[in-house]
């Protein structure tokens, strides 16, 4: 009878372990019909980017039931512009936006990516106008992991786009919040303690971003 059992077992966690996992379009339908039922309130704050955001629990975080998680795994600038109203309608008190690493990493230009963000940007501020909005730096990356091919000989443009961000930010009403001192090791390299893969951040990683914008989550 054990044997039995154990072999069922076996068999369920093979079925399990053989599924397939979510494609990055499949992924972003689930969460943004997610999204469709969860509306968001004047009183709100809102994290919203892709699977940095996504991993985060900052309710928690930072004990404020009050923040939402409008992350998705792998989205990119424009992905965050084409759900943008289930945020912008609920005109949030705040928005914490990180986005652009997977833009990065799909080979634009600095000029490219900026255009993008710079529309995104001026939309929210169309739609939203009394929220207050923060635009992150993108966060610095660590190859040495070599994980992500498409971000290899790359990291020279993370910063190049920092810079146009922070413009960006001040033409259209909106803080910059500069992350990069928070969780580099090196000069624009990501500290290898917040990270096990190069890319996103592990729990020390979260907290060492939440501990650099606590005094604007919180004012």
């Amino acid at each position: 009878m054990k044997i039995a059992r154990t072999l069922t077992m076996i068999l369920l966690l093979a079925a399990v372990c053989c599924l397939p996992a979510a494609r990055a379009d499949e992924y972003w339908d689930q969460k943004t019909s997610l999204f469709d039922v969860l509306p968001v309130y004047s009183d709100d704050i809102v994290f919203l980017g892709n699977s940095i955001t996504d991993g985060g629990e900052f309710a928690e975080l930072f004990d404020m039931p009050n923040i939402k998680n409008r992350g998705i795994r792998s989205d990119v600038i424009t992905g965050v512009e084409k759900r943008l109203t289930q945020v912008t309608s609920g005109r949030p008190a705040k928005i914490f936006l990180l986005i652009g690493i997977n833009d990065v990493s799909h080979g634009l230009t600095v000029d490219q990516l900026a255009a993008r963000y710079e529309r995104l940007v001026r939309k929210i501020r169309e739609q939203t106008p009394d929220t207050k909005l923060y635009i992150q730096s993108v966060m610095p990356i660590n190859n040495d992991f070599n994980r992500y091919k498409n971000l290899k000989g790359r990291e020279k443009v993370i910063p190049s786009l920092n810079n146009r961000l922070q413009t960006i930010a001040a033409q259209n009403g909106a803080e910059y919040v500069d992350l990069t001192k928070a969780l580099e090791s090196a000069p624009d390299k990501l500290n290898p303690k917040y990270t096990n893969d190069g890319l996103h951040l592990n729990g020390p990683g979260y907290r060492a971003w939440a501990r650099a914008i606590l005094h604007l989550v919180k004012q």
